[in-house]
């Protein structure tokens, strides 16, 4: 077992271009012995949202705080708190905050997309 209390895990920019307000706490990697899948809590400040893209394994989410929308080539779905959501491999998305608070979510992925 192993504890990583939040405040040892600071959010740090995301310095993707298209990438506009958004943090990420590294909450669960491979450096803390986990075999197979990363934890991230990432944060988007009102008027932010992460960048179009696209990759090869899926997301897991589920949001903490906030209102969201997930925005995908397949459409688009509105979360807030207690909503789980799934990306699918390959398939473009992006994130954006559309509410007036922090966006929070967890974000689980593989560990080959945490790098």
């Amino acid at each position: 077992m192993k504890f990583m209390p939040k405040e040892e895990r600071p959010p740090q920019p995301v310095n993707m271009e298209g990438a506009v307000k958004v943090s990420v706490s590294k909450m669960v990697a491979e450096s803390d012995g986990s075999p197979t899948a990363a934890m991230r809590l990432f944060e988007i400040e009102p008027g932010g949202n992460t960048p179009w893209h696209a990759h090869g394994w899926e997301h897991v989410i589920f949001c903490v705080e906030g209102s969201g929308a997930l925005k995908s080539e397949n459409g688009e779905a509105k979360f807030g708190p207690g909503d789980a959501l799934l990306v699918e491999p390959d398939e473009e998305h992006n994130f954006v905050n559309v509410g007036d608070t922090p966006l929070k979510f967890i974000c689980v992925v593989p560990l080959s997309g945490d790098k």
